[in-house]
């Protein structure tokens, strides 16, 4: 398996067409439109978005694989000695997803895996998946960690362990106290050990990106057709408002993207087409305090039933 960079490029180009065609299909309506994209300074992506589907009220797909010039903001965030920044250049491609139904019933998914190489070797691999119930079901949490747990295990029993507590810290707002969801796992600058190599490392990414599609159409297809009402509407917009929190305050992604001169309309995709906030809102309905107390992190959600 090649491991370039023009190969981890293709791959993740694939990966987009192949979920976007498997998403569409189990919304049954809503079709991907395309936005193709050229970068200023070199490369460019495809935009893919439905919007109201069947089930999907606004979903987002997107490809990138963009080069250029290394920006100082960035090189001041990866630490790089100004000594040694003159004409460094970079390459970062991935697939960033994150899907918001028209149900409060459905949950919020999120994904992205990626890769980063600068001109003077350095590389590494990230991503992450995460889960954002508007009302947490407790079986289909373990459901989902479950089958990300399947996938880390087939690569690295200390895999799961350890990107799921990063995930519970990554996916975190500390003003508010409380995880955006029930987590999944995130990883960063996975680059080859004496464990991995790279294609090692490759390998386990495509997996990751291969889960998406059926773990998301399964959630789709059980709670698509689940009754609710206006109270759970109220709950569901209040929390894309959190959702919303946590991508232009805290989120990596979002900031690296406008660090390096990237596309705004593609950064901010992940935006739901509404959200509410209410002044100092308190919990009150049974199914608003059930899952605002499993907003936190250390939950053992595998072994949760």
């Amino acid at each position: 398996m090649n491991s370039d960079k023009a190969s981890i490029g293709h791959f993740f180009q694939e990966l987009q067409a192949d979920i976007c065609d498997k998403i569409s299909a189990t919304d049954g309506k809503g079709k991907f439109e395309i936005d193709d994209w050229r970068h200023s300074k070199g490369g460019g992506g495809k935009s893919r978005l439905l919007q109201n589907g069947n089930i999907l009220e606004k979903a987002g797909v997107n490809f990138s694989a963009v080069e250029g010039p290394a920006p100082e903001g960035l090189l001041k965030t990866l630490e790089i000695d100004a000594n040694q920044s003159d004409n460094l250049s970079f390459f970062a491609t991935g697939v960033s997803i994150v899907m918001h139904p028209f149900s409060p019933m459905v949950p919020i998914i999120h994904m992205n895996v990626r890769y980063f190489e600068l001109s003077n070797g350095t590389y590494w691999f990230g991503g992450g998946i995460d889960l954002t119930p508007h009302v947490i079901d407790k079986s289909q949490a373990q459901y989902f960690h479950q089958e990300i747990k399947k996938v880390c295990d087939k690569h690295d029993m200390d895999y799961y362990p350890k990107f799921k507590k990063w995930a519970d810290d990554y996916f975190y707002l500390p003003h508010r106290n409380e995880t955006r969801g029930v987590g999944g796992i995130f990883f960063d600058r996975l680059i080859e050990n004496e464990k991995h190599s790279k294609e090692d490392i490759f390998a386990f990414v495509q997996d990751v990106g291969k889960l998406f599609a059926p773990v998301y159409s399964h959630l789709m297809e059980i709670n698509k057709d689940k009754s609710f009402s206006e109270e759970h509407k109220n709950w569901q917009y209040l929390r894309r408002g959190r959702y919303v929190e946590f991508n232009l305050v805290w989120d990596r992604g979002t900031k690296f993207g406008l660090q390096t001169n990237g596309r705004t309309e593609s950064i901010l995709m992940s935006m739901p087409p509404q959200a509410n906030w209410e002044y100092d809102y308190q919990a009150e309905k049974d199914f608003e305090k059930e899952t605002s107390a499993l907003l936190k992190k250390e939950v053992d959600w595998v072994n949760i039933l």
